[in-house]
C-alpha cells in the first residue's frame, strides 16, 4: 500500500558524482517533498560537491560520502546511479523497506539468456520496468517499491514505436532506427574518443551491427504490449553536444495510412502524458527543447513511396532518460503527482 508521506523523505544518491547523480541532485534541490540526506561517490568520497559539480551551489560545504550500505538503509528511498554490474550486489544488501530507482541496466531484463549476450557479470533479475508511458507499466510501479530506470535511447526508442505497436499499425519485427546521444550518455569516463577536440565537428556511429546493449530491453517492452515478438535494428551515433537524443524510427506499414490518421494513433496514445508531447504536423522535434527537462517530443510522418512510418524523438538523455524520469519513478511508488520538482521547461 502506497501512501503520502507528511515529512519530507529522507533521500539518497548513489553515485552522485556522475553525470546523472548530478542531475539527480539538481532537481532534487527543487523538490518540495523529497530530501537529500546521503550524496555518495566512489573515488570521490571526501571531495566537496561543488569540486565537480559547481553549479550545485545549494550544496555548497557538502562533501560526497563513501557508500556504505548502513548509509543507504537510513534513507527512505535511494537513487542508484551507478556502473553497470554494481547495482546487483548492491540491492540485495537494502532494507526491504527502502524505497529504491536503479539508474542501471542490472534489474531491467526479464530473459537471462538475452542479459547474457548484450551484458557481462551475473544475472541479477528483473525489476518492474520505469516507463511509466507504455503499457501497463505505471500500474507496475505504482504497487512496487523498487524500480528499473530504463536506458535512455531505450526511454527515446520506446516512446517513439509504443504506439504503432499497440495499435497493431506496423510489422513488428521491421523496425529500424538511428539515434544521436551527446556525450553525457558514455559516463564520466576520461576516454580518448570522448575528449572534446575528437568529438567537436565530428559524428561517429559505434556499437555498429545491431549490438547495442538497449536493444533487448526495447524489444521486451514493446513485446509485452504487442501481438508478436518486436525485433530492432538499432544505430547509435556519438553526437558532438554535451546532452540531448534524437532518435529516428522507421517501421513497415501494414495497411495504406496517412500522417494524419498516424498522428491521430499517436496524439491519443499520449493524449493523458504530462511528458511526453505529439507536436503538430510539420513542427520536427529538436534536442534543445527537452535540455534539463523530463519531456520527449514527437512527430510522425508517412513515407509513402516506401510504404513506412517514420518518428521522430527528442529527449534530453539525463533528464526523461536519465535522472528527470528516476524522479518521476520515485514520485509514483511514493504516492505523489508524478509531475512534482519537474515542472522545468528548458531554457533554448
Amino acid at each position: 500500500m502506497h501512501f503520502r508521506y507528511t515529512w519530507l523523505m529522507k533521500i539518497g544518491v548513489v553515485g552522485a558524482s556522475g553525470y546523472a547523480g548530478g542531475e539527480l541532485l539538481r532537481l532534487l534541490a527543487g523538490h518540495d517533498k523529497f530530501k537529500v540526506i546521503y550524496a555518495s561517490a566512489g573515488s570521490n568520497a571526501g571531495e566537496l560537491i561543488t569540486s565537480i559539480h559547481p553549479q550545485l551551489i545549494s550544496y555548497s560545504g557538502q562533501s560526497f560520502a563513501a557508500t556504505k550500505v548502513s548509509e543507504i538503509n537510513k534513507c527512505d528511498l535511494v537513487f542508484l546511479a551507478l556502473p553497470h554490474g554494481e547495482s546487483g550486489s548492491l540491492i540485495p544488501q537494502i532494507t526491504e523497506s527502502v524505497k529504491v530507482v536503479d539508474l542501471g541496466a542490472d534489474f531491467r531484463l526479464e530473459n537471462e539468456s538475452a542479459w547474457g549476450k548484450y551484458y557481462s557479470g551475473q544475472y541479477a533479475g528483473k525489476l518492474v520496468y520505469g516507463l511509466p508511458e507504455v503499457g501497463d507499466n505505471r500500474s507496475a510501479i505504482l504497487k512496487s517499491n523498487r524500480v528499473a530506470n530504463p536506458g535512455c535511447y531505450a526511454t527515446a526508442i520506446i516512446l517513439g514505436s509504443a504506439p504503432a505497436v499497440n495499435s497493431n499499425l506496423v510489422e513488428n519485427e521491421n523496425f529500424i532506427s538511428v539515434a544521436a546521444s551527446g556525450t553525457t550518455g558514455a559516463g564520466r569516463n576520461a576516454k580518448i574518443n570522448l575528449l572534446a577536440s575528437e568529438v567537436m565537428n565530428n559524428m561517429s556511429p559505434y556499437k555498429f551491427g545491431g549490438s547495442h546493449q538497449h536493444t533487448p530491453e526495447i524489444e521486451e517492452c514493446l513485446s509485452s504490449i504487442g501481438d508478436s515478438t518486436v525485433k530492432f535494428s538499432f544505430t547509435p551515433i556519438l553526437a558532438p553536444m554535451p546532452r540531448g537524443i534524437l532518435a529516428t524510427i522507421s517501421s513497415q506499414l501494414k495497411k495504406k495510412t496517412s500522417t494524419e490518421q498516424a498522428h491521430e494513433i499517436y496524439s491519443n496514445y499520449f493524449a493523458e502524458s504530462d511528458f511526453v508531447k505529439v507536436l503538430p504536423i510539420g513542427q520536427l522535434p529538436q534536442t534543445s527543447m527537452t535540455i534539463g527537462t523530463n519531456f520527449a517530443f514527437l512527430q510522425v510522418a508517412i513515407d509513402e513511396h516506401a510504404n513506412r512510418l517514420l518518428v521522430s524523438v527528442a529527449i534530453d538523455n539525463l533528464g526523461k532518460g536519465a535522472a528527470g524520469q528516476a524522479i518521476q519513478n520515485a514520485n509514483l511508488i511514493c504516492g505523489y503527482p508524478e509531475t512534482t520538482g519537474l515542472n522545468q521547461l528548458a531554457a533554448k
